[in-house]
């Protein structure tokens, strides 16, 4: 796997990639993260990151893969790819769209567990009535976030 570490508005952000796709962000700085991408794919994915941090970019295109994970969260963690730029939906909303209503909190420990959070976007699911609740790299990353894309999508809604 390699790691390459970018200085993002939310700090530093690491991305791995196996070399066919990417499989892993961090919050902060991976040990063996390099600062210089070094290979195709890890130059994408910063190029891709620093265009959604700009705001010039709303969908990413960079190959993902995530080798593992619960049946329940995988379901969880393509359910969030399906999310619109720009909106949220509850943990409750979530759990109904893949199937098992109650899950709720399950769909948060699976949220947790997201290995390419901002790509595979975690940050558009809060709690009931739009309550910000948990989030892996820190509330105020998610209100960056957040606000980012609400901000936007409002711009681009009315130009």
């Amino acid at each position: 796997m390699r790691w390459t570490v970018l200085d993002s508005p939310i700090g530093e952000f690491s991305v791995a990639n196996d070399g066919a796709s990417v499989c892993g962000t961090h919050f902060g700085r991976v040990e063996a993260a390099v600062d210089e991408p070094d290979h195709a794919l890890s130059r994408q994915a910063i190029a891709e990151l620093r265009a959604y941090f700009s705001g010039d970019l709303t969908g990413f295109t960079v190959p993902v893969s995530i080798p593992r994970g619960s049946e329940f969260e995988r379901a969880v963690w393509r359910e969030m790819t399906r999310i619109p730029y720009g909106e949220t939906l509850t943990y409750g909303e979530v759990a109904r769209r893949v199937g098992d209503a109650g899950a709720a909190r399950a769909v948060g420990v699976a949220c947790n567990r997201n290995p390419i959070p901002v790509i595979v976007p975690c940050h558009r699911i809060v709690g009931a009535g739009g309550r910000l609740v948990g989030f892996g790299g820190g509330l105020p990353r998610k209100v960056h976030l957040l606000e980012l894309e609400a901000r936007v999508a409002l711009q681009r809604a009315w130009s």
